[in-house]
């Protein structure tokens, strides 16, 4: 006979899961969502026994057996990994049988893929939520059911309160739960409530190709990796989104040469801590030596040798179409050592794209140390000048926390110092929301008040915002090979896109000549390339000429 964990595992119904996880029933149904709550009946062991014996792992129904299948209402907040998210659930629920809408009113689920980073992030997921109430409530009277779920990290973080409060919300998936997103939604659909919010160790949606939401669109994003192992004392990142684990790069590359041959110009490869990809699918790379730190920066785990790196996957992405930019977000800065190919092949690949986020946080050490960040400002800074030195021209961004836990005057001066120092060209500034379960909740004390906190970050924007000008301004005169992405949201007259920095481009939606030789003129299109000369430039956009529609490659050869 086979144990009740060992008969799950044949059934594929457990799944590793960390820290607490461990210690509660995986995957075969939803825990009870309340004192006395009674779940409906499921399968007993004899079930799970005939599964694992006629070697049956699936999970989901066969699409056409899916209960109550519908029409599906998507909803998504906060990061780019959500967008990816929500890409990755729609692809599993139309395999089930489900229709997408983009009108509410026609829906019979509504999903809202949500982000938990902060504070004001949640309380705009409650207000949407009040306003889906008095749309369910309408619904029931006309005996027309609607079920709303939860989808994504606000799930993980608040599974119980978002059960419990209102009894709003029918179902509740965390980010590695979207495979049980067809049989949470069939419990809902018998009235009951169900969730799912264990993390695994090994969830990566592989085999799963997104379906993207913006059909013919010009950029998609492909997520290579899942979760986070940095620790960081603000982060509520690894509490919802698990340990960290890399998707293998052949479903990557998979994924990548259907966007190209779908007309998709722009990728960007999406992770929390991209840098620290780890391939470990193929076992003659197992045994690999563990990568080299930046110089300075240090972690609060052990390197972790074995696998392929994050640079052998950029190269082998830039690889699949010379016409399609590569983009990659979010690095951390203790992951690009002195002799780091991945800034070799920023350098020499024409289609990688000459941009790096560098996110800093802070300009104070001491704040730093607090943080977690596992740098000093004086490496931070060697480090920017070594990127400065290795792709001449390079345009950066990065983050910042205005009022941290413990944040003096002069902590904050300092982070000033750093955005004018650095000057970066693009910027993410946000005042500290504290965050439960995080290192900072239970060691440090919320201690800077919150009209503090607004002052030194509206000063932080304002010193952004000059510094960020003065280097957009040193484009002025100069020719910027722009992506088309469409029309301006200010002008119908204009057309905008992104340059290889990421900033954007805004020029007249005008006749021009093709460079390819083409003797009629043409209208640049989503998803062409295009020369613009840079006439004027503010903090956050370029204006400029259109000059002719171009190719990457093209491009590349003439400089």
């Amino acid at each position: 006979t086979l144990s009740w964990g060992r008969a799950l595992r044949a059934a594929g119904l457990l799944r590793s899961c960390p820290g607490a996880a461990r210690r509660e029933r995986c995957g075969a149904g939803e825990r009870p969502v309340g004192r006395g709550a009674a779940l409906p009946a499921g399968p007993d062991l004899r079930h799970f026994l005939r599964g694992a014996a006629a070697g049956e792992t699936r999970t989901e129904p066969p699409p056409d057996s899916a209960p109550g299948a519908g029409r599906v209402y998507l909803e998504t907040y906060g990061c780019q990994m959500n967008v990816n998210d929500t890409e990755i659930a729609w692809a599993i629920l139309q395999k089930n049988g489900y229709r997408r809408t983009k009108e509410l009113d026609e829906a019979d689920v509504v999903l809202l893929v949500t982000c938990s980073i902060r504070e004001k992030a949640e309380q705009a997921i409650w207000n949407r939520l009040r306003h889906l109430k008095a749309l369910k409530v309408r619904r029931q009277q006309a005996r027309l059911p609607l079920r709303i779920g939860i989808l994504g990290c606000m799930a993980e973080r608040l599974k119980e309160e978002i059960l419990h409060r209102e009894k709003l919300v029918d179902i509740v998936a965390g980010p590695d739960a979207y495979r049980d997103l067809p049989r949470l939604l069939a419990v809902a659909e018998s009235g009951q409530q169900a969730a799912n919010v264990l993390l695994s160790l090994d969830e990566t949606y592989a085999d799963i190709l997104p379906v993207q939401t913006s059909v013919g669109g010009t950029t998609a994003f492909v997520s290579i990796m899942r979760g986070c192992d940095n620790m960081c004392s603000y982060c509520i990142v690894p509490f919802t989104r698990g340990r960290e684990r890399s998707r293998p790069i052949a479903s990557i590359l998979q994924e990548v040469r259907m966007l190209s041959d779908q007309g998709v110009k722009e990728v960007t490869l999406l992770g929390q801590n991209v840098n620290s990809f780890r391939d470990m699918s193929e076992v003659q790379f197992q045994s690999a030596a563990a990568p080299v730190l930046s110089r300075g920066f240090s972690t609060v785990y052990k390197a972790k040798p074995g696998g392929l790196r994050f640079a052998h996957l950029l190269d082998q992405v830039s690889r699949i179409d010379p016409e399609m930019r590569i983009r990659f977000t979010s690095p951390h800065p203790k992951d690009f050592p002195d002799e780091a190919s991945v800034l070799q092949l920023i350098q020499e690949r024409h289609n990688v794209c000459k941009q790096l986020h560098l996110p800093a946080q802070s300009g104070s050490t001491r704040v730093l140390e607090a943080m977690r960040r596992g740098y000093t400002r004086e490496a931070y800074l060697e480090l920017v000048h070594h990127v400065r030195e290795c792709i001449p021209g390079v345009s950066l961004s990065s983050d910042f926390i205005a009022g941290f836990c413990g944040e003096t005057e002069e902590d904050h001066q300092q982070t000033v110092s750093l955005l004018r120092e650095v000057r970066y060209n693009v910027g993410f500034l946000f005042a500290y929301s504290m965050r439960q379960k995080t290192r900072a909740y239970h060691r440090l004390q919320d201690d800077v008040p919150a009209d503090v906190k607004q002052r030194r970050l509206e000063e932080l924007i304002a010193v952004f915002r000059e510094e960020a000008a003065r280097a957009n301004e040193a484009m002025v005169g100069q020719n910027q090979l722009v992506l088309v992405e469409g029309p301006s949201k200010r002008s119908p007259s204009e057309l905008c896109g992104r340059n290889d920095g990421n900033i954007k481009v805004i020029f007249p939606d005008a006749e021009t000549e093709d460079a390819a030789g083409c003797e009629a003129p043409v209208r640049a299109q989503p998803g062409d390339f295009v020369l613009v000369k840079v006439t004027s430039a503010s903090s956050q956009t370029l204006k400029g000429v259109l000059l002719c529609r171009t190719t990457l490659s093209r491009s590349a050869a003439s400089h």
